[in-house]
């Protein structure tokens, strides 16, 4: 499964961007965003079941994003909204693994990762 994420770019704070990720065939894995600005580790941002019911999302974007798919159209999408300058990294979308290897920011088991996409919130 091949991934490509778009939809990054500059935004003022308080704006909004959707980003979206597109898988290369159909899958019903676990998929999840994560973010990471410069100098700092990567870290966990959202995840979602494989049917969509589930979701789960990191302290710090919770209540401003919202992360969902459409599996018909093998797309998962990150809605982020109220963004603050502290929001600006690389976002990278990733398949496979379990909801702990998203939340637990280990990666351990994803076994598909996109190119990332830049965000950039100017305060």
């Amino acid at each position: 499964v091949q991934l490509q994420a778009s939809g990054g770019g500059l935004v003022q704070a308080g704006g909004s961007l959707r980003l979206s990720c597109a898988a290369s065939s159909r899958n019903l894995y676990h998929m999840g965003w994560f973010r990471q600005a410069p100098g700092k580790e990567r870290e966990f941002v959202a995840v979602i079941s494989g049917s969509g019911g589930s979701t789960s999302y990191s302290d710090s974007v919770k209540g401003r994003f919202t992360i969902s798919r459409d599996n018909a159209k093998n797309t998962v999408f990150l809605q982020m909204n109220s963004l603050k300058p502290e929001d600006t990294a690389a976002y990278y979308c990733a398949a496979g693994g379990s909801f702990a290897s998203y939340t637990s920011a280990s990666d351990v088991g994803i076994d598909y990762w996109g190119k990332g996409t830049q965000v950039t919130v100017s305060s």
